[in-house]
């Protein structure tokens, strides 16, 4: 059974299966809006949101350091990312790249990974979307019924009615064509930037030097009886859990992680993309380079503005504004984050969709769903049914604290997709490489490790639901795929390494 858990996936095979009619996606993507979908994803409810919780609550004004932390592991693994993306230009991401590297049940589970991580994702952003535009509605003397708001902190019955149409306004949206979506997110995105650089620019003038003192404060210990929401690492090694201090850093930078997610959602659209060999490499390096640099000079500015103990954790950016008595400058922000937060909507339910299109494509999951439309050239099947799920889940669901949840996954991803490197390096050293990560094995081998410490430093609750989630996985997976996929039936032929020095 062991020979069929690994069979790979022909790299040939899988670029064959994107020139099928029936199955081909439209190529329409350029490096520039590869990079404007990046920048569209990853500037969101990070910048705009967790700023405040981990400086408050881990860092301090350190959480400028947390924000490098991650964006170095975000770049190891997206040096990784692009070397795959240029060499398997097919829709699915880590997904398609495990496929040929790893075998077929790392790629079903790391695929399932992907959904979750996704629509979790998609719905957790609709809500704080949802939270900025009542806000919004209230300034303007409009007030939502408390059945039709959102969940978050809400009793009884109710749906959260503006992120449910978020969501399904997006997937109309992409379900119509990925050129459509490029424009859509290019303004957007135009929008979002240019509130973050007023961040930066006008915040500068009001930044106070005494708020940097302490610059990483001295650590503090967590209250008892909180144990599985400490870091697993503290609880792996007996450390008591604590907060700020450097340890503090590492904790924050394993949350504010959440806002760097979205470079790998780039990697999703290859096989929509003209020149993927050399525009994915650019979208996916360039995109995450951008959003470091702002991510790092909001940190500093927003923990200069007002002490790290009195910022907001709901609205951090506006409320430092107000605090330094300019509360034109809030609403701006408070206006460019729910711009903002749409596109990071429709990349990560994108995104989803795509790895869901490619699974079924292979019969993992039901070949129904591996259709396009044969106008728009787009998954509107799993884009539609995926669409509707998640547009009920955020409109019933409180999922803020299931963030991390987003996180472990994304970081898994990056530990699989740097493993398949390595691998695919060794067994199809034949294959053209346009882009080749710089010193493999050993910046894999970093990118794992690095990956796997932001792990350790989740809760250990969003260990035990990421491990109840997969083994659900697993399941499904013995239960269906193994034995409906296309390699299973024969329809593909399954790779073997080729024979001889494979150095």
């Amino acid at each position: 059974m062991s020979s069929t858990l690994f069979r790979t996936k022909k790299v040939e095979q899988s670029i064959r299966d994107t020139e099928e009619p029936e199955h081909a996606l439209r190529k329409s993507l350029s490096a520039l809006d590869l990079t404007v979908f990046g920048v569209g994803v990853i500037i969101g409810t990070g910048i705009f949101v967790l700023t405040g919780t981990v400086a408050k609550n881990n860092a301090g004004p350190a959480v400028a350091l947390a924000f490098v932390v991650a964006g170095v592991v975000c770049a190891l693994a997206a040096l990784c990312y692009a070397e795959f993306a240029s060499t398997v230009p097919v829709a699915g991401s880590a997904y398609t790249f495990s496929y040929a590297s790893l075998g077929e049940l790392p790629a079903w589970i790391i695929g399932w990974d992907l959904v979750l991580e996704f629509a979790l994702g998609t719905a957790v952003v609709a809500v704080g979307w949802s939270g900025y535009i009542a806000s919004l509605l209230s300034n303007a003397g409009w007030e939502l019924p408390a059945v039709l708001g959102s969940r978050d902190g809400a009793t009884g019955f109710g749906f959260d009615i503006l992120a449910a149409a978020l969501v399904l306004v997006l997937t109309f949206v992409l379900v119509l064509g990925m050129k459509l979506s490029a424009r859509i997110t290019s303004i957007v995105v135009a929008i979002k930037v240019a509130v973050v650089l007023i961040v930066i620019i006008a915040g500068s003038f009001f930044i106070t030097g005494s708020n940097y003192d302490p610059f990483i404060p001295e650590s503090q210990p967590v209250p008892a009886g909180g144990d599985l929401r400490a870091p697993l690492i503290q609880l792996m090694v007996g450390w008591a859990p604590s907060n700020f201090g450097v340890m503090g850093i590492f904790t924050a930078a394993s949350v504010v992680f959440f806002a760097f997610i979205g470079f790998d959602v780039v990697a999703t659209a290859a096989e929509e993309t003209r020149n993927p060999q050399r525009d994915m490499p650019r979208g996916i390096l360039g995109s995450l380079l951008i959003c470091t640099i702002l991510y790092v000079a909001v940190s500093i500015v927003v923990t200069g503005m007002q002490h790290y103990s009195e910022l907001s954790v709901t609205a951090p950016l506006a409320d430092a504004f107000k605090a330094t008595g300019h509360p034109w400058y809030a609403g701006l922000i408070s206006f460019g984050a729910a711009v903002g937060l749409t596109t990071v909507c429709m990349i990560l339910l994108l995104g989803q969709t795509r790895v869901f299109f490619a699974m079924s494509r292979d019969g993992l999951l039901p070949r129904f769903f591996s259709y396009v439309h044969p106008r728009f050239k787009t998954p509107y099947r799993p884009t539609i049914l995926l669409g509707v799920i998640i547009a009920i889940v955020a409109g019933f669901t409180p999922l803020s604290e299931l963030a991390e949840l987003v996180n472990i996954g994304t970081l898994f991803a990056f530990v699989v997709v740097a493993i398949g490197v390595v691998v695919l390096r060794r067994t199809r050293p034949d294959l053209p490489r346009a882009f080749r990560t710089p010193w493999v094995p050993w910046l894999p081998i970093i990118s794992v490790a690095a990956s796997l410490w932001l792990m350790l430093n989740l809760p250990a609750e969003t260990w035990i639901r990421f491990g109840g989630w997969m083994l659900l996985g697993v399941v499904v997976y013995f239960l269906y795929s193994r034995t409906h996929s296309r390699l299973a039936r024969g329809e593909d032929e399954p790779a073997t390494p080729p024979t001889g020095d494979t150095q």
